[in-house]
This record gives C-alpha cells, structure tokens and sequence, in this order.
C-alpha cells in the first residue's frame, strides 16, 4: 500500500470523513445542545457567512489530514486499528489538552468542552480509519 503523505486521495477523503462527522455531530446529534451551550439561535447560526464558515473549516479539515498523514509515515504497514488509535491519540493528546486549557481561560462550560471534546475524537477517528484504509 502506496502510504500517507504522498496519498492525496486518503488526505482529502479523510478530511471530508472528519468534516461529515463535523455535519453530523453539530446537525441532528449535538446541534440544539452545542448551540445552547454557547448562545446561538438558530437564526445567529444562518446569518453567518456560511460559503466561509464551511469553505475555511473544509482547509483546516486539509491542513489536519495532511499532518496526520505525515505522522503516519513513520507506520507505513500499521493495521487499523493502530491507525486509528493514533489518530485519536492526536486528538486526545494534542487538541483536547488545547481547547481544555482555552475553555478554562474563557470560563466556558463542561457541558461546551465536553460537546467539542468528543467532536474532535470523533472527526481524527474517521480520519484514521480513512487513511487506513486508503
């Protein structure tokens, strides 16, 4: 298997995988309460510039698939499973910590960091099982 950074085919499915995880996590699963949890309407959330919104956050999807694709160059023949786990560790080791710290700082809520927290370990999972896999 021809691997990672060199796999454009893996990044880009795998940054949409993590951005319809995004669709789905904040649409029906976690919308109501995410929105709650920081003060939008439904109407706030429309009146945004949503070619923007979902053109910058499918770039940022880019950047964090290319840079796990680069990490796992160092596991050209890793299954599945240490793919994955990988990723999440990423995520767990990396961006929780992140935003954990931030949400502190702004005095935001559990409820909120719990909400993306999971987000995040969600969108590297399917990141991962799609540069396995591909």
């Amino acid at each position: 298997m021809e691997f990672y950074a060199e796999n454009w085919l893996a990044i880009i499915a795998a940054a949409a995988a993590g951005f319809v995880v995004g669709g789905i996590w904040y649409g029906p699963v976690m919308g109501k309460k995410w929105m709650g949890a920081v003060g939008l309407t439904e109407e706030d959330v429309k009146s945004g510039n949503m070619g923007l919104i979902y053109g910058t956050t499918f770039v940022l999807s880019l950047v964090a698939s290319t840079t796990l694709a680069h990490l796992l160059t160092y596991f050209p023949a890793a299954p599945l499973g240490t793919v994955v786990l990988i990723a999440v560790g990423v995520a767990a080791g990396f961006i929780l910590p992140a935003i954990g710290t931030n949400y502190l700082f702004s005095q935001k809520s559990r409820t909120l960091f719990l909400i993306d927290a999971t987000y995040w370990l969600l969108f590297y999972a399917a990141m991962g099982v799609v540069h396995a896999l591909l």
